[in-house]
């Protein structure tokens, strides 16, 4: 099999008998790498805002104790069942009725090598964080109850990411890592102290701006990694008000 042509012959040009020397030249090129949003960076405080659901979802269940359709809640605990290499899995919730039990397979007749060892741990010492985040698994649930309620009360922390001075743009990242029923509006409005009408104009003139960007996201649940961007170049309060609303800061706001 032939060996391909070194880089240096593919970029040559062809040498002939009768050609002169190519003639040798030298420049240098100035580039500025500086680029619209590494200046934009540089005039942005940036925060990020991780919300958490306080309660969990309910699924509705045909209750055998209430004879009918209840509210069922998680009850923190596992059951497991070992059959020689198999291994079923059950969350278990309990009706916030008569607290008859019900088990909501996690998975059933799952060999024991296909299972992720971080989860086989946390299934075989009931770890609480992994149970919570596990309750949230609204698919899941889906599938096995004719209804699920959601709660839309919310616990939320803020984190600054990045400080500069004269800074007038204002950059959100969300962190949501268990699904919520909260709709981005409502969280932007209550957080920023805006009215939804006037946050719905600001984001049609372009002064708020999401990544990924969806006409009509602002209407849409909290979804992990989105990135908000607001333009307060035109608020002179940002610094004692906005600042302070948006990382959490009551001092800030004094």
């Amino acid at each position: 099999m032939p060996c391909a042509a070194p880089l240096s012959q593919l970029f040559s040009r062809p040498q002939h008998r009768h050609t002169a020397p190519a003639r040798v030249f030298s420049c240098t090129i100035s580039m500025d790498f500086r680029t619209e949003d590494q200046d934009d960076m540089c005039k942005t405080l940036r925060v990020r805002w991780t919300i958490i659901p306080k309660t969990a979802a309910q699924p509705w269940i045909a209750c055998g104790g209430c004879g009918g359709l209840r509210a069922f809640a998680c009850s923190g605990k596992i059951r497991l069942n070992a059959n020689g290499r198999k291994l079923d899995a059950w969350l278990i919730y309990k009706c916030l009725t008569c607290e008859r039990t019900w088990n909501r397979p996690i998975f059933e007749r799952r060999n024991v090598r296909d299972i992720d060892p971080a989860i086989l741990d946390a299934l075989q010492s009931n770890d609480p964080d992994w149970i919570r985040a596990e309750t949230f698994n609204l698919d899941a649930l889906r599938r096995k109850s004719l209804r699920v309620d959601e709660f839309a009360e919310f616990e939320i922390a803020k984190e600054m990411r990045h400080e500069t001075a004269n800074w007038t743009t204002l950059a959100i990242e969300l962190a949501v890592p268990v699904p919520t029923s909260t709709r981005l509006d409502r969280l932007l409005a209550s957080e920023l102290k805006l009215s939804r009408s006037r946050l719905q104009a600001l984001h049609a003139e372009g002064m708020v701006r999401t990544d990924p960007e969806k006409a009509d996201i602002l209407r849409r649940r909290l979804r992990n990694g989105t990135l908000v961007t607001i333009d307060l170049s035109m608020e002179a309060e940002r610094e004692q008000s906005w600042k302070a609303l948006a990382t959490g800061d009551s001092a800030a706001e004094q």
